[in-house]
């Protein structure tokens, strides 16, 4: 594939409209498709994106939203993918300094466990985990992050007093659903063809071009394109060997993942990273201010379609667990929300606790090409996007994305102080806490909501939890949402302080 667009021509016919000269057409909208049309339209190539719901509608919004290398792969020997997670987690950082955001977590060592080999299951000792934490210091070239350091625990750390002490590291936070926002929104910008609530129905594969039919309430549309990527997630069996009649290259395991939240359970900024007794592992990270979100769990999902919902048996699971912990044990009763994703891993169905979190591409080249993406995680997507270009055989502008922050990112993320007084002075109507929220969703892109305001009542309706009509006039202009829930729960997590009336009301002024 080369770096020259094909000429685009558009007809229509009666009431569908036929698009030719599309060089990638990708299926998804979750991190990895929208990493995927970034990157190519940054090389010159014509894109079109389509997303059956909203963007980041399933796994991508439901992760842990750490970028992060994966500190219990190493317990798995999975020292490539810990090395490359954690080179990414610093680029990343670095161009969406917004949207993300250094952690520190705690891991606190049950001093009863003497012995332990790698590998074994269980609690580690206390030597074996600071090997491991000296790995995960050095692996990926750390420049940015605080080493890992010892730490005593007291009171203030609110845990069971048999835990006196722990260590103590850096990961990245990142806001997921925001971050696969950004990504199309910077692919559109740059060109590409951005379609949410766009359903494809039906895959024709000819020798050197796809036909593709797409559906959404705008009507029926066919495209053809040179090269098809599916990046459709859970559903990319569904979509390779259903729609497009390929054999698939691999078998697939469906892997459910729950997390909790519940009020905000410690009084301090660090999160926690719990060992059990199972070998699994459980987070504890501070959430939107006043919550906690703690999880995930780990279990085998049948089929894309089947709701991924948190079950009563894995909250009792994730209460249990990280109970064992804390100085006040966690509840279901305590729980305001929860949420699971659904994600397709490659490996042993049976142990999916070691089955590898890193990502293959497929390519099949026998008659016009399909690049079909397995796995991945949130922290390779931009590295996933690149390899994937790489075996479609487009060098031109390759690396670009390295250095090329996300809208609202345009700043180093040692501005950021500056940058919220700059922000706060400005706008000197405002709450603090209302700009700070403001500025790690959008950034630099301040002004495009707040225009000239000089007061709340300059910004409109307000819906409630701070959400006023300026900013939900921006999301429709530029982030692609259309109901109550993209903006509630994917753009922003507004979602746990609106009540149902004041959401009817947002959705009464989204219906026009």
């Amino acid at each position: 594939m080369s770096g020259v667009p094909l000429k685009q021509t558009v007809k229509k016919y009666g009431n569908i409209e036929v698009i030719h000269g599309v060089d990638l057409f990708v299926i998804g909208g979750g991190i990895n498709g929208a990493a995927i049309a970034r990157d190519a339209v940054g090389r010159g190539l014509t894109v079109a994106l389509a997303e059956q719901a909203d963007l980041a509608s399933g796994t991508s919004s439901a992760s842990t939203k750490l970028i992060h290398g994966g500190l219990r792969y190493l317990e798995h020997f999975d020292f490539n993918l810990v090395r490359h997670s954690l080179s990414e987690r610093e680029v990343l950082y670095q161009n969406m300094p917004h949207i993300t955001w250094p952690l520190r977590f705690v891991l606190p060592i049950d001093s009863t466990v003497r012995y332990q080999m790698l590998g074994g299951k269980g609690r580690k000792p206390s030597w074996l985990v600071r090997f491991g934490l000296f790995l995960y210091d050095h692996l990926g070239g750390r420049e940015i992050l605080p080493p890992t350091a010892r730490l005593e625990l007291d009171s203030g750390f609110m845990l069971s007093p048999e835990y006196c002490f722990g260590y103590e590291y850096s990961d990245v936070w990142i806001q997921d659903s925001r971050a696969v926002a950004l990504l199309a929104q910077d692919a559109q910008s740059r060109g590409a063809e951005i379609m949410t609530y766009t359903k494809v129905i039906q895959l024709e594969r000819f020798a050197d071009y796809w036909r593709i039919t797409t559906e959404s309430c705008e009507g029926t549309r066919i495209f053809q394109a040179k090269t098809l990527v599916n990046a459709a997630g859970a559903w990319v069996q569904e979509v390779t060997q259903g729609l497009a009649g390929v054999s698939a290259s691999t078998e697939i395991s469906l892997v459910k993942g729950s997390h909790i939240v519940t009020r905000r359970w410690f009084d301090h900024d660090k999160s926690y990273i719990f060992q059990g007794r199972d070998g699994r592992i459980m987070f504890a990270i501070p959430y939107e201010g006043d919550f906690t979100l703690f999880g995930t769990t780990e279990l085998l999902h049948e089929a894309p379609d089947d709701p991924a919902e948190c079950s009563d048996e894995e909250m009792d699971y994730i209460c249990c667990f990280v109970s064992e912990y804390c100085a006040e044990p966690v509840t279901p009763k305590d729980v305001v929300w929860h949420f699971s994703g659904i994600r397709a891993l490659i490996g042993d169905a049976e142990n999916m606790t070691a089955t590898t979190r890193d990502y293959t591409l497929f390519l099949d080249t026998e008659q016009a090409t399909i690049l079909s993406v397995y796995g991945g995680k949130i922290t390779t997507h931009r590295k996933l996007a690149e390899d994937a270009l790489a075996k479609l055989g487009c060098d031109h502008n390759a690396g670009w994305t390295k250095d090329s922050p996300l809208p609202g990112g345009d700043f180093a993320y040692q501005e950021t102080q500056k940058l919220l007084a700059d922000y706060s002075a400005r706008y000197s109507f405002a709450d603090a806490g209302w700009i700070a929220r403001l500025f790690k969703h959008y950034g630099t892109n301040i002004p495009l909501i707040c225009q000239d305001a000089t007061s709340y009542a300059d910004l409109g309706l307000e819906f409630g939890g701070g959400l006023y009509q300026a900013e939900v006039d921006y999301l429709l202009e530029y982030e692609f949402v259309r109901t109550a829930s993209d903006i509630l729960w994917r753009r922003t997590k507004l979602g746990l302080r609106l009540d149902a009336a004041q959401v009817a009301v947002l959705e009464d002024y989204l219906k026009g």
